[in-house]
């Protein structure tokens, strides 16, 4: 059985997705009640492996790294009354397309690589090549799914080098899909060598710390409480790592270091062994295996440890009946005040009027006395 005709590859410039196209063998025309397939495979040189795809259709995309070669089998697959109601399977077709080298050698960019801070925005650097021509300039190109042609990268990373990476906004990024990227560059000498490169962004995130680590004591049991990451990653995608350091009575450090998933909230405990120990904890955080493939770990939070007085925990409830009581004893304090006062207040009040009818009877009593005395020394 003939394989396929007319294998094509085109490209329609976006980044190495390339589209096949083949029609059905002149063999195979004419024939009715059948059913014909063709089984295409192709060699995926990101992960280095053959992939392979059945399809009735005459067309098919796929993503290639355009810097190696672009290598395509394809066969014909036929299924009717004259094959016994079996598929029967045609010769295979190989078709290979290697790119020709472009630009200045040994000017192809370094050490890219991209990274998703708290899925808020995207950073992609690079190094330049062992060969920088001087007055070199570089460009970025990106295309997803959604987009209609490449575009230029938003916002370029400017060093004293030059141009070292470009920042992506939320917006511009597209989840769960090749997010397609292309450096290439120019310069006096000739144009640089492109640098091709494909990714999914989900598998590049790295959360923000974890803040408000907190450390409580409770029936002899050590207690951490942490608040999640800031970012727009869920909750729910978190995975967390717990790293202990305690000081031993003999003044040797024990480190322990434990994974956290499918936590229901942002705590842990752990025993603690004697309490005249020290125990120390910091915390990261990673974007777990049910909400991607990969992806980095944040920086370690601050240590927290036990000895630490300012760092103790203080329960909610704890907190604000402390408040309550602190309002409760200055309300005490100023009705004590007041009432002292006002009791001062009638005192003084009622000695001014025992003052007044004391001096009020002295008048009257030296108004009196000669009268009653003057007969009697007559």
């Amino acid at each position: 059985m003939d394989p396929p005709a007319n294998i094509e590859i085109t490209d329609p410039g976006f980044l190495g997705y390339l589209s096949i196209h083949w029609t059905q063998p002149a063999s195979l025309q004419n024939l009715t009640g059948c059913t014909v397939r063709y089984q295409l495979r192709y060699y995926d040189t990101y992960e280095e492996r053959w992939r392979s795809v059945r399809t009735v259709k005459l067309t098919y995309a796929a993503q290639f790294d355009l810097e190696k070669p672009v290598k395509v089998r394809i066969l014909t697959v036929l299924k009717c009354a004259c094959t016994n109601g079996t598929e029967v399977q045609g010769e295979e077709k190989e078709w290979v397309y290697t790119p020709e080298p472009t630009g200045v050698a040994g000017s192809r960019i370094r050490d890219f690589h991209c990274v998703y801070y708290g899925k808020e925005y995207m950073e992609c650097t690079w190094e330049s090549g062992p060969v920088q021509p001087p007055n070199s300039q570089h460009y970025l190109y990106y295309w997803h799914r959604e987009m209609d042609e490449t575009k230029e990268c938003p916002e370029y990373i400017i060093l004293s080098e030059g141009r070292r990476g470009c920042r992506f906004p939320r917006e511009s990024l597209l989840e769960f899909s090749k997010f397609n990227l292309c450096v290439n560059g120019s310069s006096p000498a000739g144009s640089l060598k492109m640098a091709y490169f494909s990714i999914e962004v989900q598998n590049h995130v790295k959360p923000a710390v974890v803040s408000s680590v907190h450390i409580s004591e409770i029936d002899g049991e050590l207690k951490l409480d942490w608040s999640p990451p800031s970012g727009q990653v869920p909750e729910h995608c978190l995975e967390y790592e717990v790293e202990s350091s305690t000081t031993m009575e003999n003044g040797k450090e024990k480190q322990e270091k434990m994974v956290l998933q499918n936590l229901e909230d942002t705590s842990y405990g752990v025993p603690r062994e004697a309490e005249s120990q020290k125990t120390c904890f910091r915390i990261r955080s990673k974007v777990n295996m049910y909400c991607a493939d990969g992806g980095f770990w944040s920086d370690w939070s601050q240590t927290k440890c036990t000895e630490d007085k300012e760092t103790q925990y203080i329960p909610k409830w704890t907190y604000l009946g402390l408040v309550g009581l602190m309002v409760i004893g200055i309300a005490g304090v100023i009705i004590l005040c007041l009432s002292l006062w006002i009791l001062k207040k009638i005192c003084i009040k009622k000695i001014n009027k025992k003052d007044a009818l004391y001096t009020l009877y002295k008048e009257k009593v030296n108004e009196t006395m000669p009268t009653i005395l003057s007969p009697i020394f007559k």
